[in-house]
């Protein structure tokens, strides 16, 4: 059998993390939210808090640890987009934080490692 796709492991990873969140009582409200400014990986909600999920997966080490991937721009353009889908969606006044989710994967796409960053980063600081 074929390793998986970069693709197929990005999609194997989003699972893994909505599985281990739906688990610990998080509901999940959307997965891939795409609008032509980027896209949220997970939407979920936990209590009164949406919580906008990033979801970070590799099948080494070589490039670091996934987390590491969710830059300063990338925060600042998920910051953006979570706003707009809680406009749009009419949860404006719901409190709202971000979270990033890192799946170590093997070849074909099996979880080795998974890492839950509650508040992984504050927008704007």
């Amino acid at each position: 059998m074929a390793p998986l796709s970069r693709s197929a492991l990005g999609a194997a990873g989003e699972a893994a993390a909505a599985a281990w969140l739906e688990a610990r009582g998080y509901q999940i409200l959307d997965h891939n939210v795409r609008t032509r400014f980027g896209e949220i990986d997970l939407v979920a909600r936990i209590g009164d808090v949406i919580v906008f999920v990033e979801v970070k997966s590799r099948t080494s080490a070589r490039f670091g640890h996934p987390s590491e991937a969710v830059t300063a721009g990338k925060q600042h353009r998920l910051a953006r987009l979570a706003s707009g889908y809680l406009h749009v969606k009419g949860l404006d006044d719901h409190l709202a934080r971000f979270d990033a989710v890192a799946v170590q994967l093997d070849a074909r796409g099996g979880v080795i490692a998974l890492e839950h960053i509650p508040d992984a980063f504050c927008p704007g600081g």
